[in-house]
């Protein structure tokens, strides 16, 4: 029952988990090892925010994904490094070598006080030491926070701060493309700022760098102190798991709470059944850890099926844009997991990187982060999978844990810019805005699900009261994800993208208050508003329009450095224009969509009669024209 095998089984299994889902889940949870059994698999109701699966059940996720498989396949590789420099010779690392690894850095957090319950902050390059973190937080019950290391000394700040995480592992460098990046130097400045953190452990990578104070641990220095045995501490189906931050329609980003039993039974689940993995095939996902994909589809979902992965530091334009390519013909990838962003980014280079290319070992394309156009999919298809690879065009979110809705390959037939059907225990509905159900084909509606699934969040971190009236309020009884779809007459979904106020660049979710109090940190504005602009290769791109107080030079650069300052070059805007006013409601709220039409060279506003100052419409199409 674990691996759909036929699109028979994939109705037959899809029928089976709506109609009974705790009898559906029971028997997959199963296929794990469970130390204690649990009492009930699911307590949910969705109109209080009340998700609870497999309790009383008691297990461990890392044990799952190591000591389960050393008998039978310990000498198999798990995790293939490739670094940033090409001429850097690859690490293969095996289950047994891994777990071993695993274990002795947990006896190294316990050695620092870190137990069950405590927050860790990670903050680390694409290396293997930050995948064995994560594993040895798991391992010993302490709540992992891993935070992408692009992100700016006071984004970590922020994040370490509302976790409340006791230790923060991090590394002195970090290699991306042409850039050396001093990572500590940000972490440094961070600490500043954190009272929480009693401790710090450095991977450290530049053989000169000495050790700063008697808070930090070098991870080299440290780890040979301490046993590679290791017993799993046995956890509790919902203890906490992970927290991992996302950016929302507020200023401040969501700690968002995974909790264990039922994030490990979805996601192996459903990395399974999406690509349809094959024993010894090799999986290349290229996300950061830092991100929810990363977490899930990296490292946790393909190390429950005992499977390889590529895990690469690098960006993939460097040294030149035939890097991808390269790396799956050295290690015979057989399924490929990118981003849109990726793919449009490589297309635009020329197909002349990659004639040089083989690319026959692949079986399984995916992408992720957002929806991929139609001229995006077709050249992966053609150029990539040799127009005999499946793409599996998944959508699903931090908050979901595991993809939710995606074709599965070779099983269910793909089509272009839609992510697919339903995956077994996935029950989705379109809600117009009065909360009435659509069920015209192809009208757009609000994305919700009507049924638990195992994976779900669990709560935003210290804000109960966030959690419901982000996803639970709107449409009582159902999880509202914040997109909008519409269905086909044959059941597929295409996602349209966000409803709210939130930019997404390059897969990444930032939120506009988040970059918009950046820009007004500035003494010289008085107050801005953020915008996605649709990019070819980005997905968007971000565009500021602040309102000056007084006349600066350089105005529009410094907004632009402050916000790259703030939150990470990812946020960095492509275009700032200062303006008079912003077309705002007589509320006060600002009129984002006006913006974006204006930018788009539109004529037709809609409805601007509860504008307060529709004279500023025209005088920001003269200042962006």
């Amino acid at each position: 029952m674990f691996h759909i095998k036929s699109k028979a089984e994939y109705e037959q299994q899809y029928l089976a988990s709506i109609q009974n889902p705790d009898k559906f889940w029971g028997e997959i949870a199963q296929n794990y090892t469970w130390f204690e059994k649990w009492k009930n698999v699911s307590n949910c109701n969705l109109k209080i925010g009340q998700i609870r699966w497999f309790e009383e059940g008691k297990t461990n996720i890392a044990y799952n994904c190591l000591d389960r498989h050393l008998k039978e396949k310990g000498d198999k590789v798990a995790l293939i490094w490739e670094s940033n420099d090409p001429k850097v010779k690859s690490q293969k690392i095996t289950y047994k070598k891994l777990h071993e690894d695993v274990c002795q850095f947990a006896n190294l957090l316990i050695a620092q006080g870190i137990k069950k319950g405590d927050q860790v902050c990670i903050y680390m390059p694409m290396i293997p030491q930050a995948l064995v973190a994560m594993l040895a937080c798991a391992r010993v019950g302490a709540v992992h926070c891993v935070v992408f290391a692009g992100f700016s000394a006071k984004a970590l700040a922020q994040r370490i701060d509302d976790s409340g995480a006791k230790m923060l592992i991090t590394s002195d460098l970090l290699y991306r493309g042409e850039k050396i990046i001093e990572l500590y130097e940000i972490a440094k400045d961070a600490l500043k700022e954190c009272k929480s953190v009693k401790s710090v452990i450095l991977y450290k990578r530049h053989p000169g760098f000495e050790k700063p104070n008697k808070k930090t641990f070098i991870w080299q220095d440290e780890i040979e102190n301490f046993s590679t045995s290791h017993k799993a501490e046995i956890l509790d189906a919902e203890d906490p798991f992970f927290i991992l931050y996302t950016s929302g329609s507020t200023g401040k980003p969501k700690g968002i709470l995974h909790t264990l039993g039922g994030y490990m039974t979805y996601v192996g689940y459903s990395f399974k059944n999406v690509f349809q993995y094959r024993d010894n095939e090799v999986f290349f996902c290229s996300a950061d850890i830092g991100w929810i994909t990363g977490h899930s589809y990296l490292v946790y979902g393909p190390l429950l099926n005992a499977a390889t992965i590529v895990m690469f530091e690098g960006v993939p334009t460097h040294p030149t844009p035939e890097r991808f390519w390269e790396v799956i013909d050295k290690h015979k990838v057989n399924i490929f997991y990118t981003a849109p962003t990726a793919i449009r980014a490589l297309m635009q280079k020329g197909d002349e990187h990659i004639a040089q290319a083989d690319l026959s070992s692949l079986r399984v394309l995916g992408t992720v982060g957002e929806p991929i156009n139609e001229e995006a999919w077709q050249w992966f298809y053609e150029k990539i999978g040799k127009k005999k690879c499946p793409i599996v065009d998944t959508w699903w979110q931090t908050e979901t844990g595991g993809i939710l809705i995606s074709s599965l390959a070779g099983i269910i037939d793909s089509k272009p810019s839609y992510a697919g059907f339903p995956l077994p225990g996935v029950k989705p509905i379109l809600f117009d805005d009065l909360g009435k159900e659509v069920m015209q084909a192809k009208k757009v509606g609000n994305l919700c699900l009507a049924q638990a699934w195992p994976a779900m969040a669990r709560a935003v971190w210290k804000n109960p009261k966030k959690f419901l009236e982000t996803y639970y309020e709107q449409f009582p009884g159902y999880y509202q994800a914040g997109d909008g779809a519409f269905k086909t007459a044959t059941g597929l979904y295409r996602i349209i993208g966000r409803v709210d106020d939130v930019i997404k660049v390059s897969g990444h979710r930032l939120g506009t208050a988040e970059i918009e109090n950046a820009a007004n940190q500035h003494l010289a504005v008085f107050e801005s508003a953020a915008i996605g602009v649709p990019d070819n290769i980005k997905g968007e791109v971000i565009y500021i329009f602040a309102i000056a107080k007084k006349s600066a030079p350089n105005l529009e650069k410094e907004i632009s450095q402050l916000i790259e300052n703030d939150i990470g070059a990812i946020a960095r805007p492509q275009k700032v224009y200062i303006v008079p006013d912003l077309p705002k409601t007589r509320s006060g709220k600002i009129m984002r969509r006006v913006l974006k039409k204006i930018v788009a060279k539109e004529e037709d506003f809609g409805d601007t009669s509860t504008l307060v100052n529709p004279e500023t419409i025209k005088q920001i199409q003269e200042i962006c024209s």
